[in-house]
């Protein structure tokens, strides 16, 4: 069965994007940020290891917030593969490209888990991320945590119940000190341990 893993990016205290963020403003105020260490993605070491699992994902989860303020990526996120859009309400307009609004959250992800087959499923948002958490859906976090203290802005765990989930550690990958340190980036891996 695939694995649904959240990829997300964060500051150190736990934002996903600066405040004020909407689609004019998709990272909200000073959120771009958070991305410096895509500046690597592409060269060797652990940003370019991280960047290269992303996109060898075969299925995307997105909520909805997400996918609006990413432009809806076009209608395809990468290679074309299925985007499968967690929704309250399914809009009039049909979908771009590969994507599939979806309102169940369980239904979003064994339609998700279908796509991928063997592979895996990224995740994105973290409304999308705490809706599966709390649907027993999602089965790893893998958090790009960033050296930055943002302050405020959307927080990747707001909005959960208080229960206590425990969580596996899978790996640690760190980027060495390289001469630009906004592009430094702690990247750490987790399972979700089930009850």
């Amino acid at each position: 069965m695939a694995v649904i893993r959240l990829y997300m990016t964060m500051s150190l205290d736990g934002y996903v994007t600066g405040p004020q963020d909407s689609p004019d403003t998709p990272m909200g105020i000073g959120g771009f940020r958070l991305f410096n260490w895509l500046d690597r993605r592409n060269a060797p070491g652990p940003s370019g290891q991280v960047y290269a699992e992303a996109l060898a994902t075969r299925a995307l989860i997105a909520g909805r917030r997400t996918y609006e303020h990413a432009d809806r990526w076009q209608g395809d996120h990468h290679d074309g593969v299925p985007i499968f859009v967690l929704t309250h309400d399914v809009p009039d307009d049909p979908p771009p490209g590969s994507v599939r609004y979806v309102t169940d959250v369980r239904e979003c992800a064994a339609q998700a888990r279908a796509a991928a087959g063997d592979g895996e499923v990224m995740v994105h948002g973290a409304g999308a991320a705490q809706a599966l958490l709390r649907a027993g859906q999602l089965d790893e976090l893998e958090l790009h945590v960033v050296p930055v203290l943002l302050g405020q802005g959307r927080r990747l765990f707001d909005d959960l119940p208080a229960e206590h989930i425990e969580l596996d550690p899978v790996r640690r990958l760190t980027t060495p000190q390289v001469e630009e340190p906004t592009q430094h980036v702690t990247h750490l891996r987790y399972r979700i341990r089930r009850p």
